[in-house]
């Protein structure tokens, strides 16, 4: 390994989710689980927040709806999340990753990146630290990880996810475009449907054809984001391991395919948003002190209300009873609704040395 390269483990925890229910009550382990909404014998409505390894291999994933998930796999335990204990288990999680890192850089409830340059320099020691966390992981709060060892954060976040569960991935270091080019461009972060669609229209399904494409010609398709590519391709990214600031404020909106005519029907729909909203909060282990809502008629005529609390929280039913009381002020409107939204501000995160945000590929 070359003195003059960072060295970057990204250490992801396995089907955490699952994991930690699976710790609370062991008799889970080694079936397959299901965390999200309630499957009501295959009429619920709603998604799959997180399943187990073996629940996927019946085909289930998160994001799938949850009737969809208990037609595949009717036989599974279907559990209601837990933030409240995932938030608490990540922490634990987290304060013994950052104890092996120069610099640190948590992206998930799950993940995170670890900067250990000044630790290790050689392959044998690199892998015997990567070992000692797993370890250290398993032993002490009884989780796998998959990690992924790299020169720049992509092809150390590519890595971990080659070989899971309970992967280690040390990338070439003297040949990170070479160990990518073999791989689809699918394997990129951030490189999703659509945009595997448009390469493919173009004759791009690897990383090694995506090499062969010019960063020029990167940028007329993606814009900025096309410079980004081009150094994930090649192995080149540079961005730095760092802390994360605190975003302004979150929020989610739904946009209905059909105006909704039914003010009753709004209420259930807002516990949902609620409900996302504050799995980011979770995830970003942030606290709230100001919810607002946003709704917008038929005729696009739109109205926003805020209600400031007296403390900082990041309960659930908060933001839903917040979030329901103000809505109540447009109950006696006879217009049809056409978009809700929730948002919560005045945040603050839950721990001073925690620091998470969305995807650290939109960085």
């Amino acid at each position: 390994m070359s003195q003059h390269h960072p060295i970057i483990f990204h250490v992801d925890i396995d089907a955490f989710y699952a994991s930690v229910e699976a710790r609370e009550a062991p008799e889970l382990r080694g079936l397959p689980v299901v965390i999200g909404a309630d499957p009501e014998g295959g009429r619920g409505r709603g998604v799959v927040v997180a399943c187990s390894y073996e629940a996927r291999k019946f085909g289930l994933k998160s994001g799938m709806p949850i009737s969809r998930a208990y037609k595949l796999c009717p036989s599974a335990t279907y559990l209601r999340p837990n933030f409240t204990l995932y938030a608490r288990a990540s922490s634990r999680v987290m304060q013994l990753l950052r104890r092996h890192a120069d610099k640190f850089e948590q992206v998930g409830i799950d993940e995170a990146f670890l900067d250990v340059s000044s630790r290790v320099r050689d392959a044998e020691p690199v892998k015997e630290l990567a070992m000692q966390i797993k370890k250290e992981l398993r032993d002490g709060e009884g989780f796998t990880c998959s990690i992924g060892i790299a020169p720049n954060k992509s092809s150390a976040k590519i890595g971990s996810d080659l070989q899971k569960p309970d992967g280690l991935t040390l990338v070439p270091f003297d040949a990170v475009g070479e160990f990518l080019a073999r791989l689809p461009v699918s394997v990129i972060p951030g490189v999703g449907k659509k945009t595997r669609e448009f390469l493919k229209e173009r004759g791009i399904e690897t990383i090694a054809q995506l090499q062969d494409v010019s960063g020029k010609q990167l940028v007329k398709w993606f814009g900025k984001g096309g410079v980004w590519l081009w150094g994930v391709a090649q192995g080149k990214e540079q961005m730095p391991v760092r802390a994360r600031e605190i975003p302004k404020s979150l929020n989610v909106e739904r946009t209905f395919r059909r105006d909704v005519p039914e003010f009753k029907q709004l209420f259930g729909v807002m516990d949902e948003i609620a409900y996302e909203l504050n799995r980011r909060l979770r995830v970003g282990e942030l606290r709230f002190k100001k919810v607002g809502i946003k709704i917008r008629f038929t005729h696009f005529e739109t109205h926003t209300r805020e209600k400031m609390l007296g403390d900082y929280s990041d309960e659930l039913d908060l933001i839903q009873r917040t979030a329901r009381s103000l809505l109540h002020e447009f109950s006696g409107r006879k217009e049809s609704v056409r978009l809700l939204g929730v948002r919560v501000s005045e945040l603050r995160r839950e721990r001073a040395k925690a620091s998470t945000l969305d995807s650290w590929a939109r960085s």
